[in-house]
Formats: C-alpha cells, structure tokens, sequence
C-alpha cells in the first residue's frame, strides 16, 4: 500500500480502540533532584561524572516537569492523546531503594494520575525507566540478586499505592539498555564494561521482573500488567551462511537474552553455550518466577540493527560487527531511517514466540530543528512519524495484535548519554527559560488524533 500522509486520512488506517499516545521518563524531564526527599540514583552520579554526559549535561533540572505538572499535563491534553506513557522515579518512591516510604514522592504521582484521569487521559506506568537508587547500586546494583527483590517490593507498593487508577504497568522499560549499556558497553549507567557483570544484571533484571509482575498481581490482579523492550531488528549484512549465522547469533544475544526467559522460559541455547558467566547464576525455580504471563508487551523500534559476521578469532559473543546503513536517511543522532525495520521485528518474534497482544511504546525521531518566526518545521520527525505509523498500520492488516502506538516524546528532554544535545519532542523545550513550543509534528499528530477519535464517536 503506498504511504499515506494526510493525518485524516491515516487516522481512518486504524481501529476505533486503537490508543494515541505520547510518552516520557522521569530522570529525561522530572528534574527536581533533591526535592521532597528524593535521593540520587545511578543516573544522577553518573551523569555528575566528568566525561560520561555530552556537554557534562545532568538531569538536575531538565524540563522542570515536577513543578510545572499540571501545565504539562494541560499542554499534552491540547494534543487530544488518549494515553500518556510515564515512568515512575524509584528513588522518589523508595528514596533508599528498601524501607522508608517518601509519601511526598508518591504524592507527586497521585497528582500526575489524578490529572490525566480528569483530562481523560489513560495512564500507562513504567516502574523501572533506569533509575536504580544509588543506595541499592553500592550493594551491586543490578549485578546482585537481592536487587530482584527489592524491585518486587518497590513494584507492589506501587500498584498497592497507584494501582487503583493506573490503566497498564510495565515492570521495565528497554532492559537491553540498562543491561547491556549499562554493564557491558559503559556508556550508560552505572558504566561497566564487563561481561560478567553483564550477565548477572541480566539474570537478575529478568528475574526482577518476574517477581515484581507477582507483587503486582497479588496487589491488583485486574490491572494490565507488562514489560517495554527494545527488540533489535536483526538484519543480516547479505545472504552469505556466515552473515546469516551472525544474524540468527545477534538474534540470540540481543532479543533472546529477554524473550527467551519471559517468554519460552529459557534462555538461548548458544548464548548458554558462549557466555560461561551466565549459567551459573541461574537457581532451581528461577525460569518459571521470570516466565510470568502477560497481558501485553511493548516495542520501542527506532533503527534496524544490520550485522556481519565478526572474522577476529578474539570476537567474543555474538561475535557480530555492525554492518554499513542500506538507506541513506538518517536521524540527527546518525540513526538509519528504516520503517520495513519495524514491521522486521514484529514479524520475525511473533514467529519465533507465542507473544500476547502489545503497544509500540516508543518511535521517534532525533530532529533537532530549532525555532524560526516561533514555529518549529520539524519535517524530518514528520515524515519519520507517517511512514512508521503507516508500518503500523499495515501490520494490524495482517493481523498482529497491535493495540497502540506512543511517540517518543511529548516534549525535548535530557537524551541520557547525549545531554541535551539530541530532541525527540513532539514539543521543543528552550531549557533556559522552559518555554514549550509545539513543534509541526505536534500539530499533525494532534490532527490525526483528533481525526481518529472523531470517528471512533461517530462509529
């Protein structure tokens, strides 16, 4: 089908339940890093560390989102989304990550729930979105199986809190980032660069999540309950065995690292096989506390993921080098543009795993267009939007279960790793004075939401 543009008539691409939202996390806007009894996570160290953060840029501050809430809020409702997907901030829960309860912090929540709810917007939690408290991180952090149960703890006094007027809960955003940024490749917090470390946050980080969808489930069993990964559209370099054993190895390591437990309940054969610290970890009873049903899963997909078979017989696994872009489009961060990468992944996992239904729960695009004559044309980020949601789309016509789909993101924000220097908002932020604007695609995506809820009334 050739892509269509007009929001109008996109709009009529979809089904009238389909949800429209936006999304956020709360270290990228929150700022207010020391109010209220809120304690530093990893990612304010981190990011207070020389060299770790483009610009030696913080989320101290960021978007001021923890005072300016309720115009948040009545800006996001001027975008007419039925839904706003955020993060809740540990720390500002759980200021030490176990014990005292900060009731000023959850009370930031209430208003935040309570203020979508009176907008009429659907609240879609996430509970971890990177934010480990420091506290827990100076006992190992993630690479220490007692954080797995700290997360549960913190998971059910939220949905015991919040639970009663939260529409969905995700236990972890993206924990590809968290896992392997995080502890393999240093560039994310806490900023390790070891394999073994690796694969004891990723044992304890599946585990984590098991349990916590547990202590939601014992505290609110009716509430839609998942987990946000960020599946790699693994693409072989070209149709040679070698590339396409890389892929299928990629494959493995990147998406069968997660799915693999959650799903199959056990982790990739190869990656058993290769990875020798991973093993071990793994106890009698473990994989069926990870393998929890679900009732929804979320993708975030910005960029395929092209691979080729590593020749270094040094490589370690999955012995992959990262193969050169197909097209040349790219976003400001230097990512392919490749919308076919979306409907890739979506296919070849529901191939491999018996999946429930889910939500792309992050898309977007790095444009970094500024202000001109007070308007913001952002057409890179527009055009970006209309080819995925096409994607989208399509893969409802053949069938997939795809509920819903969230913009990354409803305003600018600190891009972790890139500071301030790269923008994914629908709404630009000058972060000096805090003054929002609605860029271009804001007002188309507004449009074709207020198309596709005008015709879901009039159905």
């Amino acid at each position: 089908m050739p892509m269509i543009r007009s929001p109008k008539a996109l709009a009529h691409r979809f089904p009238g339940d389909f949800v429209f939202g936006v999304a956020t996390a709360a270290y990228q806007i929150e700022g207010a890093v020391r109010a209220d009894g809120r304690r530093p996570s990893i990612w304010d160290a981190f990011s207070h560390m020389p060299g770790r953060v483009r610009d030696g840029d913080t989320g101290d501050v960021a978007c001021d989102h923890y005072n300016r809430l309720e115009a948040d809020l009545d800006l996001m409702a001027s975008l007419g989304v039925g839904a706003y997907r955020f993060s809740i901030a540990w720390p500002r829960v759980l200021p030490d990550g176990e014990g005292g309860v900060n009731e000023a912090g959850l009370d930031f929540y209430d208003r935040l729930i309570d203020g979508c709810k009176a907008r009429g917007i659907q609240t879609f939690a996430t509970l971890y979105h990177w934010d480990l408290p420091l506290q827990i991180a100076g006992f190992g952090g993630w690479t220490n199986r007692d954080t797995a149960h700290a997360f549960a703890r913190y998971a059910g006094l939220v949905a015991r809190r919040l639970g009663d007027r939260l529409d969905s809960v995700a236990t972890f955003n993206e924990p590809w980032c968290s896992v392997y940024l995080g502890h393999l490749m240093g560039v994310h917090a806490p900023g390790e660069r070891s394999m073994q470390a690796a694969m004891a946050a990723l044992h304890t980080t599946n585990l984590a999540h098991g349990l916590g969808v547990q202590a939601i489930r014992a505290e609110r069993g009716g509430l839609a309950t998942g987990i946000v990964l960020n599946a790699m559209a693994v693409i072989p370099a070209s149709d040679r065995s070698a590339d396409l054993d890389a892929a299928e190895r990629a494959s493995d390591f990147h998406n069968g690292a997660f799915f693999g437990p959650l799903f199959a309940g056990r982790y990739p054969d190869a990656m058993l096989a290769a990875c020798a610290d991973l093993a071990p970890l793994i106890r009698d009873g473990d994989m069926a506390k990870i393998r929890q049903p679900l009732d929804f899963w979320g993708l975030n997909y910005y960029t395929p993921m092209r691979v080729a078979h590593d020749s270094d017989p040094k490589a370690v696994f999955p012995r992959t080098v990262a193969a050169p872009f197909v097209h040349p489009e790219k976003t400001d961060i230097g990512w392919e543009i490749d919308p076919t990468g979306l409907s890739h992944v979506v296919r070849d996992l529901y191939g491999r795993y018996k999946l429930p239904q889910f939500y792309i729960t992050e898309n977007g695009a790095a444009d970094n267009t500024g202000i001109e004559n007070g308007a913001v044309s952002d057409t890179m980020r527009l055009d970006y939007l209309t080819e995925h949601l096409n994607v989208a789309a399509d893969l409802i016509a053949e069938g997939f279960a795809l509920k819903g789909y969230f913009a990354w993101s409803l305003m600018d924000n600190f891009e972790w790793a890139e500071g301030y220097a790269m923008r994914f908002g629908l709404i630009h932020v000058d972060y000096g004075t805090q003054i929002r604007t609605i860029k271009q695609s804001g007002h188309w995506y507004r449009d074709l939401v207020t198309v596709h809820r005008s015709a879901d009334a009039s159905a």
